[in-house]
């Protein structure tokens, strides 16, 4: 029998290979999370199922990661009607789980070294609800018509074999080599020492989960041809049709979540391991220990046989627990919930802000949990800032589906809870008559995750404009972690190995003992960071004010990141740190270096409400370097060349020789030189617009920035407030190196403020 169900290794390959195409096709994005040596330490890997194509989805990403065969087990329906398509499911290692030796079989595949896949809930569970009102965890079986308690087969499973290995390292101890190799031959391993070597690893269960993102309820074709091929499909065929086929054919995210393994001796405590022995030291083959017979032939091995059970059943529960709690965490989850915690309330309605605000709250408390896996959107402020921006892509996907579900009812900013949300549905149609209840019943096993939400939605009221603003400066600290790892990929590295910049890039916030009236956001150059105006920042905090040092977005991280990004995102940075630094101060002075200096005045220019003034330092107007005016040619040629082909363009990056190499880029993107001329035309325009006081600084023979640029800023600003003060350097750096007292002359202008 063993033979009937092995693997065909030609077959097996084939369905990689055309998965593997099929996958371009499909709208799903499959990721699969898991650390270094997680799947080659386990043995059993345990999925939850909410769609039929999970059940090939695992063994494919398991080989792509590890080239380890994988062994599932399948409905006996399957293998029932064509030969020809169970033929393909035992060649590709599925075997029914109605088999009598199933247990036996998917031992000696371990034995083998190949792994095995097990959907431990026995069916898809459409609902997601795995918590019942005991609290205890359970799913809704179809067939019954009522829930009832997870299987326990792969339990049992691991627990037989683990004691299967104890009988074999008991026997080596004893001096009974011999039956050690009848073993080895009769499981038709290749070797005994092989045998002896995997008795000696214990058996480790993986819990795995899989989660989807977002749940689409709307029309799709594959509904409306099967309706043309099959005639009027049965609800049950449509729902399917509409869901499944909205996961796979419409960009879906697939989280794939490996939790740490468990072994299957985990919850084994003396009596336990007695009761092992007992059982190994009598142990005629493999097959005796899944076999009622053997296990119940005394009253001592029926006793001990008892004592395993409580732990097949303890590990069971470990491992359900662990598979639920590996869910991934996405923005539709949190939204589910406040709904219906605003419902519970007794809300009738609730502002669509107002949710957006509570999301944003309970997702930054969820944060900083390791407990807790939040999807990437969540981690991505560019994404999820989208909530206090009033701009969130997601969240209104998430509304529009639950109106078009009839669950609530959208009204000039305001959300409209309806009845239906408090209606309970068939199990084979809830995915698609209330999504808002499965994607709440996903997260429930999370108590991190109902703490959130419950806080998020008590104590937004209590929330100050301080409070939002700690707030965004953790996002925009975040923000700088995501873009460093976001371009930190293997097509990175060689340039980002040739980068010498170790100074701190990340942005920061200083409090003095008794803060001033007034705040300053701090601005850095071109291919810098913060870590440029630190020395300025500290003398400021000294003087008592306020300090918030932005980062231009594409610095501090990678001269890839800055080849990505246009000027005004870097004036988005100023603006968000102006917007942060407005939450702590009623009044702000701007302080830019160079790039940072333009963007100031940009800024300023806007007249921002609380502006009381501004300081540019080296502002590059015109350029020493006369080859800045074949930057836009350099970058329609670069442009075109990849337009074209494969290849970055014939000059990606020009070196740099930076004054100071442990915070600048040795490599200057052309991308973002082209940035910088469009960034200073605009500022010409701009310049009449600027009204506030105003210090000009400059070094007279800066060999970047041709000095004639202060003159031009001065000339052409609108302030009446005016000065402009001339540094004896040639160096560029002026501020980093408080050169003529640059420091002094700053603090001074800002304490007149």
């Amino acid at each position: 029998m063993q033979d009937y169900y092995d693997l065909n290794q030609p077959v097996y390959d084939w369905c990689v290979r055309l998965f593997e195409r099929a996958k371009k096709l499909l709208g799903v994005r499959i990721l699969l999370h898991h650390n270094e040596g997680q799947i080659d330490a386990g043995d059993i890997f345990l999925f939850n199922h909410f769609a039929r194509a999970e059940t090939f989805i695992p063994q494919y990403c398991i080989y792509e990661a590890t080239g380890a065969l994988c062994r599932s087990v399948a409905s006996a329906e399957f293998f029932r009607g064509s030969a020809r398509l169970a033929g393909l499911l035992r060649d590709v290692g599925a075997v029914p789980n109605d088999h009598p030796d199933l247990l036996s079989l998917l031992a000696i595949d371990i034995l083998k070294g190949r792994k095995i896949v097990i959907f431990p809930e026995g069916g898809m569970v459409k609902d997601r609800q795995v918590i019942d009102a005991n609290g205890d965890y359970s799913v809704y079986s179809r067939s019954a018509r009522a829930r009832r308690k997870h299987h326990s087969g792969a339990a049992r499973l691991a627990v037989g074999l683990q004691v299967f290995k104890q009988a074999v390292l008991e026997r080596l101890e004893r001096g009974r080599q011999a039956d050690v190799e009848h073993w080895a031959e009769a499981l038709g391993l290749p070797s005994t020492q092989l045998l002896i070597e995997r008795a000696r690893r214990p058996v480790t269960v993986v819990p795995a989960n899989i989660t989807f993102y977002p749940l689409r309820v709307d029309d799709n074709f594959l509904r409306r041809g099967a309706d043309l091929v099959f005639g009027k499909l049965s609800p049950r065929a449509i729902e399917e049709l509409i869901v499944e086929g909205n996961l796979f054919f419409k960009a879906t995210d697939m989280d794939i979540r490996l939790g740490d393994p468990v072994r299957a001796d985990a919850h084994w405590r003396w009596l336990e391991r007695q009761s092992a022995r007992l059982i190994a030291r009598g142990l005629p083959s493999l097959d005796a220990i899944y076999s009622r017979e053997y296990l119940t032939h005394s009253t001592l091995r029926r006793l001990a046989a008892r004592r395993l059970n409580h732990s097949v059943d303890a590990l069971r529960d470990r491992y359900m627990r662990d598979i639920y709690r590996e869910v991934t965490v996405n923005m539709s989850h949190l939204a589910a919930r406040l709904l219906l915690v605003a419902l519970e309330h007794g809300a009738t309605s609730l502002g669509q802000q107002r949710l957006a605000r509570m999301i944003y709250l309970a997702l930054k408390k969820l944060q900083p949990s390791s407990h807790i896996h939040l999807h990437r959107s969540l981690y991505n402020p560019h994404i999820y800032r989208q909530l206090i921006d009033g701009e969130s892509t997601e969240l209104r996907e998430f509304l529009q589906a639950a109106a078009s579900a009839q669950l609530i009812e959208l009204q000039d900013g305001s959300i409209r809870l309806l009845e239906k949300l408090r209606q309970d549905h068939d199990f084979d149609s809830i995915r698609l008559e209330n999504p808002i209840e499965v994607y709440a019943n996903e997260v429930e096993p999370l108590p991190e995750v109902r703490q959130a939400v419950a806080s998020a939605f008590a104590a937004h009221d209590a929330h100050t404009a301080r409070d939002f603003a700690d707030l965004a400066f953790d996002d925009i600290r975040i923000e700088h972690e995501w873009d460093r790892r976001l371009f930190n990929k293997q097509k990175h590295r060689e340039i980002n190995a040739r980068e010498s910049a170790t100074a701190d890039a990340t942005p920061y916030l200083l409090h003095p003992a008794r803060p001033q009236r007034i705040g300053v956001l701090l601005a850095h150059g071109f291919l810098a960071s913060p870590a440029e105006v630190r020395p300025l920042a500290e003398r400021l905090v000294q003087a008592q004010f306020r300090v918030l040092a932005v980062r231009l977005k594409g610095h501090g991280t990678s001269p890839w990141d800055l080849r990505e990004r246009a000027w005004r995102d870097w004036l988005a940075s100023i603006a968000r740190g102006y917007e942060i630094l407005g939450g702590y101060c009623d009044e702000i002075c701007l302080v830019g270096f160079s790039t940072g200096a333009a963007l100031s005045l940009l800024h300023a220019a806007g007249a921002p409400a609380g502006l009381k003034g501004v300081v540019a330092c080296s502002t590059p107007l015109r350029f020493r370097n006369r080859n800045m005016r074949f930057v836009p040619f350099v970058h329609g040629a670069n442009q075109l060349i990849e337009w074209v082909s494969s290849h970055e363009g014939v000059l990606p990056f020009r070196p740099n020789d930076p004054e100071h190499p442990d915070i600048n880029y040795r490599h200057m993107p052309v991308r973002g030189l082209y940035e910088l001329t469009r960034m200073v035309a605009h500022l010409r325009e701009q310049l009449p617009a600027v009204r506030c006081p105003a210090l000009i600084l400059q070094g007279d023979e800066d060999h970047v920035v041709d000095p004639q640029s202060a003159q031009q800023v001065f000339e052409r600003i609108g302030s009446v407030d005016k000065s402009l003060h001339w540094v004896p350097t040639r160096r560029h750096g002026i501020v980093n190196e408080n050169i003529g007292e640059t420091h002094q002359r700053i603090v001074t202008f800002v304490s007149r403020l």
